[in-house]
């Protein structure tokens, strides 16, 4: 679990890869620094985003877009206190590409140095880095169209 000190100059953003047993979740201010990163269980998600909303300004929630996207959207409408935007991203390929970030994010030591980065492991579940990777993809959507918008 990663804290960052937070100042609330800008609204942040909550990303969320739900799954049957367990969650990703993190915290991402729209200058892309991450303040919150965390895999949780599955029972335990919506009161750890209920935690999250009193520590942070969460302004949005992007959920990954497969598996359980359905149950949990739904779910997260009833049961959150408070109402939360939430848009779906697709979140395609984010399983490999977190397993390079992971090892961006927390390098390689000692004999795992040695093996081709396709073929390590992380040392843990990586929904976490999923949900950061799934908000930086809205984030990119949003750049993108707004350079489209000014062509």
């Amino acid at each position: 679990m990663i804290f960052r000190e937070f100042s609330p100059t800008q609204p942040v953003i909550l990303g969320f890869d739900p799954g049957r047993d367990k969650c990703g979740l993190a915290v991402m201010a729209l200058d892309r620094q991450v303040y919150y990163h965390q895999v949780v269980l599955a029972k335990e998600a919506i009161a750890t985003i209920e935690t999250l909303r009193q520590k942070y300004p969460i302004s949005l929630m992007v959920m990954g877009d497969q598996t359980t996207a359905k149950q949990w959207k739904q779910q997260l409408y009833q049961e959150l206190t408070a109402a939360l935007n939430i848009i779906l991203v697709d979140e395609r390929y984010t399983t490999l590409e977190a397993r390079d970030r992971y090892w961006q994010m927390y390098p390689p030591k000692g004999l795992i140095k040695l093996l081709p980065q396709g073929m390590r492991q992380p040392p843990r579940p990586i929904d976490d880095i999923v949900a950061i990777l799934l908000i930086e993809r809205y984030l990119n959507r949003l750049t993108e169209s707004a350079m489209r918008s000014k062509e």
